[in-house]
């Protein structure tokens, strides 16, 4: 693969051999020669679970203390005064019918999709083309609710929902460069205990075989975990 002029010149920054504290991770990476637009900053972890036993199939959500930086569009399933509940709380699209028929023609112009419980009948064929995105409402990361209202508002001020794939990796985005550092490394905290907390009773030995932290456009950087672990037991 050939690299760009830009990120070889960030891959010179990093020791493949050391493992990184997380305030050394961060600042090296607002060290690397600067992309032409506001870079989003992720946190990569390979995990020791077995997603095919369902007790170990990783999957919640996490909502950011400093947001994600992102705006987001939610669109919400829901009718009558949850419809008007969801669009008081700030939703971009809100209906039942219509957004069906527009999403079974192609239509993926939103970021979340939230809805009520007694609707999921009449989305569940959308399952075929919003699940494969990891968009399909799921009551395992609050997007099957009454509680619209606050779904929506979660989502707006940083939630961002995971799933661990069949390799045990997660790919969790936790805010924008740009961010302060301290407000970085807080949403970054925020979502390693979240992670930590959904440890599966059955994991034996090492649950966080790696953590790695990068931009959209620069190399991986590797964490040391048993600090950046024991930081977000704090």
């Amino acid at each position: 693969m050939i690299r760009s002029k830009r990120y070889r010149q960030a891959s010179q920054l990093v020791n493949r051999l050391q493992h990184y504290e997380l305030d050394q991770a961060i600042e090296l990476l607002k060290q690397m020669p600067a992309a032409k637009f506001n870079e989003t900053v992720e946190l990569h972890f390979n995990l020791n679970v077995d997603p095919r036993k369902a007790e170990q199939q990783i999957r919640n959500s996490v909502v950011l203390p400093n947001g994600t930086g992102k705006d987001v569009r939610i669109l919400v399933f829901a009718e009558g005064d949850k419809a008007d509940e969801a669009k008081n709380a700030g939703a971009d699209y809100v209906g039942v019918d219509e957004l069906v028929d527009k999403i079974s023609a192609g239509w993926f112009d939103f970021d979340v999709v939230v809805a009520t419980p007694n609707l999921m009948g009449k989305i569940g064929k959308l399952g075929r083309v919003l699940g494969p995105r990891n968009l399909m409402p799921n009551p395992k990361v609050g997007t099957v609710t009454m509680d619209v209202g606050k779904a929506v508002s979660e989502a707006k001020s940083g939630k961002v929902a995971y799933r661990v794939d069949k390799f045990g990796n997660l790919h969790i985005p936790a805010g924008k460069l740009i961010f302060e550092n301290d407000k970085l490394k807080e949403n970054l905290i925020t979502i390693i205990a979240a992670i930590m907390k959904d440890r599966p009773a059955t994991v034996k030995g090492n649950y966080m075989r790696s953590v790695t932290l990068t931009t959209t456009m620069s190399p991986s950087i590797k964490l040391n975990v048993s600090l950046v672990t024991a930081e977000a037991k704090k």
